[in-house]
């Protein structure tokens, strides 16, 4: 595997691993070292890549920028009763342009996701998902996004890409591989209507900040049907992060948003998990130690990982038909994990990409919902976009 574009995590951090016991996570990984060079990666699960460039933030004003506190809080904690070998291949720099860090983000993990291992992605601004994005395209036919974030980031597209307007450019920009995109924690107040109006006429998805409050369990499904999760430190609340990461008084908690990550975690489907909108200062033990969390609960989340949703063998599930307003609903509910599915039948590809049948997420609620003759929202939405 070619890895040209990473540089060595620092000495100041590798310096660090010889005050600590050997049982803490940075004594477990295999780490990208000046001396050593690139780990051998044969059984690695998850490598963590880091980027600097934030040069596409709308408030962007220039500084120094590393992750090397996040990476000393991470070190520092103590893995779980994993079963998977975890990597830390380093850092990518800025590139001559934005685009040319794209470019480098864009190869490594595309070669990363060929390999079967999971890029975890951490630092940048969140435009930067865009780069890990586009290296899916030949990879597969369409792809979800899930976003943690109080923003939608649809922005003008008429405008050069930055860190509030990346969603657009992919909607509208060669090739057309995106096929959902779900917002999770938006807050109203932080989007202009005709933005929430567009979402809905696009049949994304969108949960208020609100919502997910009222019932963490609902992000489960929608983490189960991401490729890519891209998380925006925006979406957390001020109170849990140092002084220059504070953004909005309201937002996830810190158990909520690891919560959050491990749901992405445990999702089969996730092959690659972001970070961004990192704020590096002095005084910031909070926001990187919170960061350090949500890295430990999403690599938490990969080693519990089941497979459940193959769904070639007639033992390994239930299944359920429903009728609802003359339309025939089949829900699918594994004997591993309890977790549900609803079938859909398309009566149209989209630009061929597509099967004729898929099997969206549910929960057990959706099941129970059309039991009593209420289409589930979100298997409405998925009909209503592949029959638009």
């Amino acid at each position: 595997m070619n890895f040209n574009f990473l540089s060595p995590v620092q000495d100041v951090v590798l310096h660090h691993l010889t005050k600590h016991t050997d049982k803490t996570l940075g004594h477990k990984l295999k780490i990208h070292t000046k001396n050593n060079g690139i780990p051998n990666l044969n059984t690695i699960t998850i490598a963590i890549i880091g980027v600097f460039d934030n040069r596409n933030d709308i408030n962007y004003v220039g500084e120094n920028y590393n992750l090397n506190e996040i990476r000393l809080k991470l070190y520092n904690l103590f893995p779980g009763n994993w079963h998977l070998s975890i990597a830390d291949l380093g850092d990518i720099q800025n590139g001559n342009t934005v685009e040319d860090t794209y470019f480098a983000v864009k190869e490594t993990t595309n070669t990363l996701i060929q390999n079967n291992i999971i890029p975890l992605i951490i630092g940048g601004s969140q435009d930067i998902t865009y780069a890990y994005y586009r290296a899916y395209d030949n990879l597969l036919p369409m792809v979800n996004i899930a976003n943690v974030d109080c923003n939608f980031d649809l922005g003008d597209t008429t405008k050069p890409i930055k860190n509030n307007n990346f969603l657009g450019k992919i909607i509208l920009e060669q090739p057309y591989n995106l096929f959902n995109y779900t917002t999770i924690g938006y807050q109203s107040y932080f989007n202009a209507q005709e933005e929430i109006d567009l979402m809905d006429k696009l049949y994304f998805e969108a949960y208020r900040l609100g919502d997910i409050n009222a019932n963490i369990k609902h992000v489960e499904p929608l983490m189960r049907d991401a490729n890519i999760v891209t998380v925006d430190l925006k979406s957390i609340k001020s109170a849990e992060l140092s002084d220059k990461q504070k953004y909005s008084p309201n937002g996830f908690s810190g158990n909520e948003i690891c919560a959050i990550s491990r749901y992405a975690g445990i999702s089969n489907k996730v092959s690659a998990f972001g970070i961004h909108e990192y704020k590096p200062s002095n005084n910031d033990d909070e926001t990187a130690m919170l960061v350090a969390q949500i890295i430990w609960y999403f690599i938490e989340g990969v080693n519990y990982r089941i497979e459940d949703d193959k769904f070639t063998n007639d033992d390994d599930y239930q299944k359920y038909i429903v009728l609802v307003d003359e339309q025939e609903l089949i829900f699918y509910k594994s004997k591993k994990t309890g977790r549900w599915w609803v079938e859909i039948s398309f009566l149209k590809n989209i630009n061929n990409k597509l099967k004729k049948h898929t099997l969206l997420p549910c929960t057990h609620q959706d099941y129970i919902d059309a039991t009593n003759n209420n289409i589930p929202k979100r298997w409405y939405k998925a009909y209503k976009k592949n029959n638009s």
